[in-house]
């Protein structure tokens, strides 16, 4: 029986128990373990079932052979040169990084087709948790490093989650606080022609806020997937927000369609996130034309302003918990700030570059990094040809 079909066989809560037998059965595996990121990304804990937990302790994420695997997202051998040796996998699903799978087996055993094969069953146990989560609270319940808040717990069930990539674009998102925030607004969405991307500010913390995110974002779906442009959804959710709140409860949010093959992209700014890009050696804001949030007033306009990417470009996305005003001048004081963060980590992958900007923003003048949501967006592109001809045209 393949891994596949023998994951889509087990029950929700007992994946790990299914892939010991099978690693053990095609690789004489004598030790299969499973570690996922908390969270807050901070450590790796070991999957237990509730009843049968040890008491493991969980890897830190910036050492080890762990977090090497899972911050370099390669496989990472250990004691290959002995008679046993230990594989460290990335478990991955779209981009997003779930943890990392630990199997232990013979050294001859442990060539670089069976590190391929283990490799491949790694995200193909990612993939199986996708959607045994709906069934188990087994995977939950190990990324917890301490107990959710009840608008943590409604957030992390609203929004996609962390992260997606593509051969045209890599995204990833962090957010604080992650154990207790319910009001950031995350979204996307992928065809074979576009990206559809939302963030808007937080509302704040509390259970209040996070029902308005929700409300806001399943507007946001139910318009997008009637088939309406960006407009469309900004208005449906503009209405939608002021016929349950008349005014008192609206949402900066920023409305983003990227063209997969040539870069355009379509925005509507309604009162929105900063956003700033890194092209070349410079890393600047960029000045959206910017419209009233969502929900403020009845029956708002809205229309779609149009901008180009490349090939090589970075988009950092920076949103937080604030009371809405009516859209307004930029902050110089914090824009420097923001500025100086982002080009400070600007060596990094799009995947390290959220929770760094956060880590490099405390503290500074005008930006509560207390409760600030930064999605980073690496645009590679179209096909490989076409990218790497756009890339030398740049130079």
């Amino acid at each position: 029986m393949t891994v596949e079909r023998a994951l889509r066989g087990a029950p929700a809560h007992r994946l790990l128990d299914s892939l010991r037998i099978n690693l053990a059965q095609q690789f004489a595996a004598f030790s299969v373990d499973l570690l996922l990121v908390d969270y807050g990304l901070t450590a790796l804990r070991p999957v237990e079932p509730v009843q049968a937990r040890t008491g493991s302790q969980p890897m830190a994420l910036d050492s080890g052979p762990a977090g090497h695997a899972f911050t370099t997202q390669q496989p990472y051998l250990s004691g290959a040169d002995g008679p046993t040796a230990t594989a460290y996998l990335p478990v991955t699903v779209r981009g997003d990084r779930c943890g990392v799978l630990v199997v232990d087996l013979l050294s001859e055993h442990l060539t670089p087709r069976s590190t391929e094969d283990l490799a491949a069953i790694a995200e193909t146990l990612g993939h199986a948790m996708r959607v045994a989560d709906r069934h188990t609270d087994v995977y939950r319940q190990t990324r917890r490093a301490r107990a959710l808040s009840i608008p943590a717990e409604m957030q992390w069930d609203l929004l996609p989650g962390r992260a997606c990539a593509g051969e045209e674009f890599a995204l990833h998102a962090y957010w604080e606080p992650s154990y207790t925030s319910g009001g950031h607004v995350l979204d996307w969405s992928v065809t074979e022609k576009e990206l559809t991307l939302v963030v808007a500010n937080g509302t704040g913390p509390g259970t209040q806020s996070v029902l308005v995110s929700n409300l806001a974002l399943n507007a946001l779906r139910n318009a997008r997937r009637a088939g309406l442009d960006l407009v469309g959804q900004a208005s449906l959710t503009d209405q939608a927000l002021y016929g349950q709140h008349r005014g008192e409860r609206s949402l900066s949010a920023l409305l983003m369609s990227f063209s997969l093959a040539d870069g355009e992209v379509q925005v509507v700014d309604a009162g929105s996130p900063t956003v700033w890009r890194t092209r070349g050696a410079v890393t600047e804001r960029l000045e959206l034309e910017r419209q009233l949030p969502l929900g403020m007033f009845e029956d708002t306009v809205y229309a779609t302003q149009r901008l180009r990417i490349l090939p090589g470009d970075r988009l950092v996305f920076l949103a937080c918990d604030r009371p809405e005003s009516p859209p307004g001048a930029s902050d110089p004081v914090s824009d420097r700030a923001v500025n100086a963060a982002i080009d400070a980590v600007r060596h990094l992958t799009c995947a390290d570059t959220p929770s760094a900007v956060v880590r490099a923003l405390r503290g500074s003048p005008g930006v509560p990094a207390e409760a600030v949501l930064v999605l980073c967006l690496d645009w590679y592109g179209g096909r490989a040809g076409e990218r790497d001809a756009n890339e030398d045209a740049d130079r």
